[in-house]
């Protein structure tokens, strides 16, 4: 994808890594970036600060009738969107204590809000015969979370919308990628910080937002399926795919490591 001139909203804007897309976008030429997240004086800051090419536009991407609105905004006011980054995304830190409005609230933002996006924009992607859909996902998406359920569960089904669009509608104008980080320092994980399933990334090491910008800027450019911009969970995803047993012995030990649990070496294969 070529950038220049192109049309790009980021939900989950305000910060971290949507606000670090937008500015990365913008780098790259795009003519218009439109930021979305939930209300917020920190929502209309960060379109401040990325200049005159930017734009806020309060959404809360878990409900369909305000994704529609937010797209049939921008066409108005920009012309069709060329890129859409489904960006936003929350954690629960919960496991099988979870409660049903915890799974309801992630499903809602993880998963459903892409499948709201997908429904916005194809009458025009299919009108165009083009047209680009970044769903963020995780590496916990492709491998596990450890210590948060909800999380490792959406986060997979985020991947499998990203697979279903591409092979539903990639030979029809849509292409599709599926940014995949680990961990990256944001305000999301440093609220976190302290519970199991942040340990775990924190232990593999944090990129910055920025640099998962420029990571995704360029699988864009490559139109790659999967941004990867920790290398590593490409190796760990092969080895899941190759021996399941011995993946999932690993990632318990793992798990005994971050919780502290004596005579556990760290594990070879995740």
């Amino acid at each position: 994808m070529d950038l220049n001139g192109s049309v790009v909203v980021v939900t989950g804007g305000a910060r971290g890594i949507g606000l670090a897309i937008g500015r990365a976008c913008l780098a790259a030429g795009a003519a218009t970036v439109v930021l979305a997240d939930l209300p917020s004086p920190e929502l209309h800051a960060a379109a401040r600060q990325l200049g005159e090419r930017a734009h806020a536009v309060p959404t809360d991407v878990s409900q369909a009738a305000e994704v529609e609105a937010l797209v049939s905004t921008v066409t108005a006011r920009f012309g069709p969107i060329d890129l859409y980054v489904s960006n936003a995304g929350i954690g629960s830190g919960s496991g099988l204590d979870a409660p049903p409005e915890v799974w309801e609230q992630m499903w809602a933002v993880n998963v459903a809000s892409h499948v709201h996006a997908a429904r916005a924009l194809m009458p025009t992607v299919l009108e165009r015969g083009r047209g680009y859909l970044l769903i963020t996902a995780s590496a916990a998406g492709l491998l596990a979370q450890i210590g948060d359920l909800p999380y490792s569960v959406t986060k997979h089904a985020a991947v499998a919308v990203a697979e279903w669009l591409a092979i539903t509608y990639g030979d029809r104008g849509l292409t599709v990628s599926c940014l995949c980080p680990q961990g990256v320092r944001t305000d999301l994980l440093a609220r976190a910080m302290g519970h199991t399933s942040v340990q775990t990334v924190v232990a593999h090491g944090l990129l910055e937002p920025d640099d998962v910008a420029r990571e995704t800027v360029a699988g864009l450019t490559d139109e790659r399926f999967l941004i990867l911009p920790h290398p590593e969970v490409a190796t760990y995803y092969q080895r899941r795919a190759s021996d399941p047993d011995r993946w999932l012995a690993g990632m318990r030990r793992l798990q005994a490591r971050i919780l502290g649990e004596p005579g556990l070496d760290p594990p070879a294969e995740s």
